[in-house]
Formats: structure tokens, C-alpha cells, sequence
């Protein structure tokens, strides 16, 4: 392709952009698809010869698209938000075609420092204490493994990379912690049956007493406590891990205390919402997801450590072929995490964060959390359902309710009552399990989510639930 022709194709793929921006919400939610639907309109081979991009761009428009899932749909109040924005689009066209290797300082010395000042801009948005670095990763499940890491170095005084997994040590989260957790305690080597998932209270947060009871017992038994992960916005109910307890049992018994506030972090950049921030202050380390809430595509995860030190003595390696005159006097982020490649990940940030200031991301986030306190509230005030958890930020978990059916029969009903509800191809929601129950979850935030969007999402699942 010549320049000539890229120029062309890439004038009509921004104004297709800004077409989609602008008319997601006339799209279905979820595609009407069948699995292998997609599959058999794709050729089991390869071209021999290029094709036009003409043709790639109908094609992606007949088969592709008509099988995508929208998450920037204003109707979409699933999972958690994935949100993006023209600024970050626009970083990434850029990130795209300087296709930069931003492994270390000297491979792209702009990115590196524009990372560093990026993740200080955002430890101070969120009221991390001053003392944390931070740096980007892909997702909150890898930076998670570099906590268990580093908690696992430490623990055996920096001794396993060398010589092995040493047997017995620990990993404690709650019964409602991410699926990751125990993924990064495979990966890691401790081991699912050395993973302590502790009870929790009638929010669904960790119960701190519970934590100690646990962790008195293992080590009674000749098990070493390495890491706790502490939740503050479980993936189910957004429940709040209280920190200060749980951080003065860390501190009491040497464990390394780590923080996933994957989703709710982004809600610590207003003021008048960072109430579960309390203790945070104690942690080793921290992540949250800037792609879900903060109009920033994916991937971009910021982990912050107490202790750089520790991270780069856990992860990082020095072959000759990668050693500068500068390595002394810059960080070089390979030595930051998993990966050695890296995405200049950075630069959306600082478009994002230029484009809406602080106060523009925060007076979001305080919207989505107010519609979904009114939704809470539309919903308490009707007989026919219930809440299953407290309202937690821009969470709602909730079921429709008869008092006389068994629990089965309202998990059934339920159940057909999101089928519904996801088949009117306006609203997509999820669900979960609450105390062996089944939830309906309406997740707020979505950046192009209004009030009428959720009045449209009541008047559905009202209309849904007299169907029943």
C-alpha cells in the first residue's frame, strides 16, 4: 500500500469512527449470531495474491462487524465498562504507526519518560501516598503475578528464582477475590492448595478476623504466610476489602499486602468517593484499570509498588545485548514486569487525561455513580425485586423475588428473566452468584450512558419481570 492509498483508507476509517461514536447505540448490544456463525463466512485459506483494501473493508463491514459485542453501547451494563474515547483512539493510531518497541529507556527515551510521569499523575489522582512508583501493564492479572512474585522473592529472602519453590508458603483472598488470583498462585508456583480463600461478612468483604484465624493456623502448622490480596471492588458486588485491618495483620506477621482495585479505582479520582481508599496507604502494591472506567482503551493497567526494589531484584534481567551507557541514570520498564516487549501504552493516558482533566473524569465517574444509586432506589421501591448486596459504587446487584417460590425456581426465573432482558438487543447485562444465589448485575459506566439510557434499561426489565 502506498502512501497515497493509506491516506485515503485512513480518512475513511476516521470518518467511519466517528460515524460508530456517534450511532453505536443504534446497533444491537450483542450480535443476533449462532457459534461458527462468523467462522463459516471466513476462507479456510489464506490468498495467494493481496486483495484490495476496498474489499478487507467490505468484508469487515458483512461478516466482521455484525458480530461484534458493543461495549460502547450505552445500553451495555455488563461485567464492568471497557471504555474508550476519541482522544485515546486517536493516541493509539499514533502509538500504532510509530510502531515503537518501548522495552527501555534507549529504544524510545520519550516513552519511558512519559510513562514515569504518567503513573505519578495518577498516583496522585487516585490519593496513592508519594512514595509509590508505578508502571504500566496489560491487564490486572499480570500485575497481580508480580505481586505474588515479589511476595513470593521476599518471603524466601529473594532465594527462589535461584534455587527453586520452596514448599508451605501461603496466599490468602477472600471467597468473592478474582478468578485471576488463583491463576497468578498457579503460575507462580505456590499452588492452588496453598491458595487460603477467607470468609466474609454479610457485604461479601474479607473479614479480617477470619484472615488472622487463617493465618495463625498456618502457621502453626509450619506454612509461611507470603501475600495477601485484598479486594477493593469484588468482581461480583463490588465489595470493599476493609484495609486497615487487614493491612495491620499484614504488617503484625511480615506478609506482603496486595491491593486489586482493577475496576473501583478509577472512582478514588473523585474526592467525594474514595471512602475505600482508607488504609491504602499500608499496601506493597496496588493496581487499577485506567482501560475499564477511565476512557482509556484497553490495554492499559497501572501497578504501583512500595518497593521498586523488590520488583526489579524478582523480574529483572541484564544479558549483555540489552545493557546501555544510560541503564544507571532512567528506569527501564522490562525490568518492570513479565513482559520485555512493550506498547507505548503511555500516550493515551496523557491524551486522555489532557483531553478531560481530572475533573472531567471525575464528574463522570460521580455520574455514573448517582444513576446507579437511582436505579437502587427504583428498585427498592418495587415489591418485585430485591437487592442482593449493598449498592457499591456504580454496582448493583439485585433478583426478581416471589416470597413463596423455592430457590430454584427463582434462579430459574431469573435466569429467564436476563434472557429477556439481553434478547431485546438495547440492554446487556450479567450475572453472578450471591450466597448461592443467582444475581442479575447492572454495571454504570459506560461513558455514553445517560439517564434516558437507564430509564430505557428499567422500562425493560420492569416489562421483562411482569412477563414472568
Amino acid at each position: 500500500m502506498d502512501n497515497d492509498t493509506f491516506r485515503r483508507h485512513g480518512h475513511q476509517l476516521v470518518d467511519w469512527l466517528a460515524d460508530y461514536f456517534e450511532h453505536v447505540g443504534d446497533y444491537p448490544v450483542t450480535p443476533p449470531v449462532t457459534p461458527g456463525e462468523i467462522l463459516s463466512h471466513l476462507p479456510d485459506t489464506p490468498p495467494r495474491d493481496g486483495e484490495d483494501m476496498d474489499t478487507i473493508l467490505r468484508d469487515y463491514r458483512e461478516i466482521i462487524l455484525p458480530g461484534m459485542s458493543h461495549w460502547q453501547h450505552p445500553g451495555w451494563f455488563a461485567y464492568f465498562p471497557a471504555n474508550n474515547s476519541p482522544p485515546s483512539v486517536l493516541a493509539e493510531i499514533l502509538t500504532a504507526g510509530l510502531g515503537a518497541q518501548c522495552m527501555s529507556w534507549i529504544t524510545s527515551p520519550a516513552a519511558t519518560e512519559l510513562e514515569e510521569r504518567m503513573m505519578e499523575w495518577l498516583r496522585d489522582m487516585i490519593g496513592l501516598p508519594a512514595h509509590m512508583s508505578g508502571v504500566i501493564q496489560d491487564t490486572a492479572s499480570t500485575a497481580t503475578l508480580c505481586a505474588l512474585l515479589s511476595a513470593r522473592e521476599r518471603a524466601t529472602d529473594f532465594t527462589t528464582n535461584d534455587r527453586g519453590m520452596h514448599a508451605g508458603l501461603t496466599v490468602y483472598a477472600s471467597t468473592q477475590t478474582h478468578s485471576s488470583i488463583e491463576k497468578g498462585v498457579r503460575i507462580a508456583g505456590f499452588g492452588k492448595h496453598h491458595l487460603r480463600l477467607v470468609a466474609v461478612d454479610d457485604a461479601y468483604a474479607m473479614n479480617p478476623e477470619a484472615l488472622r484465624k487463617a493465618i495463625v493456623e498456618d502457621m502453626e502448622r509450619g506454612k509461611k504466610p507470603a501475600c495477601v490480596v485484598a479486594t477493593l471492588g469484588t468482581t461480583s458486588s463490588m465489595a470493599m476489602d476493609p484495609l486497615e485491618p487487614i493491612s495491620a495483620i499484614c504488617r503484625e506477621y511480615g506478609i506482603w499486602l496486595h491491593v486489586d482495585a482493577a475496576f473501583a479505582g478509577t472512582a478514588a479520582i473523585h474526592p467525594g468517593h474514595r471512602w475505600f481508599m482508607k488504609g491504602v496507604e499500608a499496601c506493597d502494591s496496588f493496581v487499577f484499570n485506567p482501560h475499564k472506567w477511565m476512557l482509556t482503551n484497553f490495554d492499559c493497567s497501572a501497578y504501583f509498588v512500595r518497593d521498586p526494589d523488590t520488583l526489579l531484584q524478582t523480574l529483572s534481567m541484564d544479558p549483555e545485548y540489552l545493557k546501555t551507557s544510560a541503564d544507571k541514570q532512567v528506569k527501564n520498564y522490562r525490568d518492570w514486569g513479565i513482559q520485555l516487549g512493550r506498547r507505548f501504552r503511555a500516550l493515551k493516558l496523557w491524551f486522555v487525561i489532557r483531553s478531560y482533566g481530572v475533573r472531567g473524569i471525575a464528574d463522570m465517574v460521580d455520574r455514573h455513580i448517582g444513576m446507579a444509586r437511582d436505579f437502587a432506589a427504583w428498585l427498592e421501591a418495587d415489591e418485585r425485586f430485591e437487592l442482593l448486596a449493598p449498592r457499591q459504587l456504580s454496582l448493583v446487584c439485585f433478583r426478581y423475588k416471589q416470597d413463596q417460590l423455592p430457590e430454584e425456581e427463582l434462579d430459574r426465573l431469573n435466569r429467564r428473566l436476563l434472557d429477556t432482558i439481553n434478547a431485546s438487543g438495547k440492554v446487556f447485562m450479567s450475572h453472578t452468584q450471591l450466597g448461592g444465589r443467582f444475581c442479575l448485575r447492572l454495571s454504570v459506566g459506560q461513558a455514553t450512558t445517560s439517564e434516558e439510557h437507564l430509564q430505557q434499561a428499567w422500562q425493560i426489565i420492569s416489562e421483562a419481570a411482569g412477563a414472568l
